[in-house]
C-alpha cells in the first residue's frame, strides 16, 4: 500500500496492482507526480523507485465525444514507432475502467524540453532558436510524408470528405460545450461550410502540432511528438494551419499567457513565411487556397478553448491557469472570420 499523497485522477493502489501485472519489470509501489500545464488529457510522471513512466488518461469531468481517445492515442504512436517521426516508446493500453475508471495508457518518459515561452528559447539564443523551429517544421512535413498503410493505419480515419466533417465535428464540439452566446462563432462556421475545398492527398494529421506539444533535447533535435490525442487521417494541411494560428495568437500572449505559448515570438524563430516556404520545400502540397485551412483552424481551436472554458467554469480542470482561456475565444473567432480573406 501506498502512502504518497495521491494526484487526482488516480489511485496508486489499484494502478499499482495492474502495473505490475501488465508492465515488464514494473513494481506496485508506485509514486506519481500531475506534470502541470495540461489543457486536455492528464498527464502524469509515475514511478516505483526504480523506473519512471508516463501515465495518459482523459481529464475528469465534462468529456468531448470524441476527443479524449486514449486507444487512438496508443495506436499511433505505436504504429510511428519505426518511422523518422520520434515517438515515445508504448507499453500497455488499459481499457478496464475498474482500474482508473477510464481509459489510459502507459508510455516511455523521453528526455526533453517541451518549450512554451520567448524566454525559454531567448535563453538559447537565436541560432539555436531557428534550428528548433526548423527542426519543429521538418518533423511535420516527415509525418505528412509516412503513408498511412505502410504503418498499419490505412482504417485509422476516413479521408474522403474530411474537411467538411472537420467543420461540422468542431460546430458539434462547440455546442456541446456551450455556456454564452458567441455570434462570430456562428458566421465563422457558416462561412467555412459554404466554402470547403477540394482536400490535399491524405495522410496521419497530428490534430494539435505545436512547439509546446513536442520535446526538444539538449542538442535542438525534436526528442518525441506528444498529445497525438486528435490524430487521425486527413488533409495535414490542417496540422500547419493550427500551428500558425497558434503562432499568430503567440503575437497577443504575454510571456506567461493562459491559453497559447509565445515561442514564436523568441529571437530568430522563423516567421509565418518562412514557416510556410521551408514546409512547400519539403512538400509537394498545394498551400494556395490556405486561407481555409487558417479559418477552419481557428475554429477548431475556439471549440477546444470553450470546453475547456466549460470544465474549468464547473470546478472540473486539473492545475493551473484556466481562468482567462474564455478570453481568448471572441478573438480568435473575429482572427478566423480574417483568415478566410487570405491566400498564400
Amino acid at each position: 500500500m501506498t502512502t504518497a499523497e495521491v494526484p487526482r485522477g488516480l489511485d496508486l493502489d489499484v494502478l499499482g496492482a495492474w502495473f505490475a501485472s501488465e508492465i515488464p519489470g514494473a513494481g506496485d509501489e508506485l509514486r506519481a507526480t500531475l506534470i502541470a500545464g495540461g489543457r486536455s488529457n492528464l498527464t502524469y510522471v509515475v514511478t516505483d523507485g526504480t523506473q519512471e513512466w508516463i501515465v495518459r488518461r482523459p481529464p475528469l469531468g465534462h468529456v468531448l465525444a470524441t476527443a479524449h481517445d486514449m486507444a487512438r492515442e496508443y495506436r499511433v504512436m505505436s504504429a510511428l514507432q519505426d518511422t523518422s517521426v520520434p515517438v515515445p516508446r508504448t507499453f500497455a493500453m488499459c481499457t478496464d475502467p475498474a482500474v482508473l475508471g477510464a481509459d489510459f495508457y502507459v508510455m516511455e518518459r523521453c528526455a526533453g524540453t517541451p518549450y512554451r515561452h520567448a524566454a525559454e528559447l531567448q535563453s538559447l539564443g537565436p541560432e539555436r532558436t531557428r534550428r528548433i523551429s526548423e527542426r519543429l517544421v521538418d518533423t511535420l512535413v516527415a509525418l505528412h510524408a509516412v503513408e498511412p498503410a505502410s504503418v498499419g493505419l490505412g482504417d485509422f480515419g476516413r479521408p474522403e470528405g474530411f474537411l467538411g466533417r472537420q467543420v461540422a465535428r468542431w460546430k458539434k464540439q462547440l455546442d456541446a460545450s456551450h455556456t454564452r452566446d458567441l455570434p462570430a462563432a456562428e458566421e465563422l462556421h457558416r462561412r467555412l461550410a459554404e466554402s470547403v475545398p477540394p482536400e490535399s492527398a491524405a495522410g496521419i494529421v497530428h490534430g494539435d502540432y505545436r512547439l509546446d506539444n513536442v520535446l526538444v533535447d539538449d542538442a535542438d533535435q525534436v526528442a518525441a511528438v506528444l498529445d497525438w490525442e486528435m490524430a487521425t487521417l486527413g488533409d495535414p494541411l490542417t496540422d500547419l494551419a493550427l500551428m500558425l494560428v497558434y503562432f499568430r495568437l503567440d503575437a497577443e500572449a504575454g510571456d506567461g499567457g493562459d491559453a497559447v505559448s509565445n515561442v514564436s515570438a523568441a529571437p530568430g524563430f522563423l516567421d509565418e513565411r518562412a514557416i510556410i516556404e521551408r514546409y512547400s520545400c519539403g512538400s509537394d502540397r498545394d498551400l494556395s487556397g490556405f486561407g481555409f485551412y487558417l479559418g477552419l483552424a481557428a475554429f477548431k481551436l475556439a471549440a477546444i478553448l470553450e470546453g475547456i472554458h466549460y470544465r474549468y467554469l464547473r470546478g472540473q480542470t486539473v492545475g493551473e491557469g484556466f481562468d482567462r482561456i474564455g478570453e481568448s475565444i471572441p478573438p480568435l473567432l473575429d482572427a478566423g472570420l480574417d483568415a478566410l480573406k487570405e491566400n498564400h
